[in-house]
């Protein structure tokens, strides 16, 4: 019987803050079922092992940073929304390290897969940044593939304490979002 009050969505909160805390690559079964408060094997009750928690932790992070861009672009747009965009992006990168590493390289099993679902969600916050801008439609994957290097390497590289010298990080993701800008309005 699973335990009051745990539940596949507590689950996988739980295992999404310990990512957080402890990084993906060190979220285990064992230290989640430490965390809830239950046995290791009473988690299979609520997940189907540490491949299904990643997934589903993957699904929730992409709805949390689609949720963080579409609020922040509302009501803006060009350079603007751009700059909402990227900030909420990346706010959401570095507070969020563990389970936004969830969503790299995992790939949905089909259209109506939550993770499917969430891509398309955060996709759409991007896309809507674009439409302040005149892109032909055969340009706006390169386009969106472009903001998402621009912004998850950035962010990636300041969540893993990657930026080690004396300039102003926010001066520099600042710089980005104006590089960026540039190059979009010039297509």
């Amino acid at each position: 019987m699973p335990r009051a009050g745990l539940a596949p969505a507590t689950v996988v909160a739980a295992g999404a803050a310990l990512a957080d805390d402890v990084g993906l690559a060190n979220l285990t079964m064992g230290l989640l079922a430490e965390r809830v408060g239950v046995r290791t094997p009473s988690l299979y009750k609520h997940v189907d092992g540490q491949e299904d928690l990643n997934r589903r932790i993957a699904a929730v992070a992409l709805g949390e940073a689609a949720d963080a861009v579409g609020r922040a672009v509302q009501g803006y747009a060009g350079r603007d929304a751009l700059a909402a965009a990227a900030r909420a992006f990346r706010a959401f990168v570095v507070e969020h390290p563990g389970r936004y590493a969830a969503t790299i390289g995992v790939e949905p099993s089909g259209p109506d897969d939550p993770l499917a679902v969430e891509s398309r969600r955060l996709l759409d916050a991007f896309t809507s940044v674009l439409r302040g801008y005149r892109i032909d439609e055969s340009d706006a994957d390169h386009a969106l593939r472009m903001l998402r290097s621009l912004c998850h390497g950035f962010a990636a590289l300041q969540a893993a304490n990657g930026f080690q010298w004396s300039a102003d990080v926010d001066e520099s993701f600042e710089w980005l979002i104006a590089f960026a800008d540039r190059g979009l309005r010039t297509l």
